[in-house]
């Protein structure tokens, strides 16, 4: 399970968006997947390992890595 780590608090339109999925979550909506494997793909290094910081404060107990390609 996935436990989000933050002092950050929804603001302007986030609070209804969260609602929102939350409640299309409950609803069993087809293309709204919880706890699974997220892969997210970065243009470049940099922003990769910015990435990468974030989600390991984000979610510490969760496994986070980085895969490097080159094309």
């Amino acid at each position: 399970m996935f436990e989000l780590h933050s002092d950050y608090k929804p603001t302007g339109d986030q609070p209804q968006a969260i609602e929102y999925l939350a409640n299309g979550i409950k609803e069993g909506k087809k293309f709204q997947k919880v706890q699974k494997p997220t892969l997210v793909l970065a243009h470049n290094k940099t922003l990769a390992g910015q990435l990468y910081s974030e989600f390991k404060e984000f979610f510490p107990n969760s496994q986070v890595r980085i895969l490097h390609i080159l094309l």
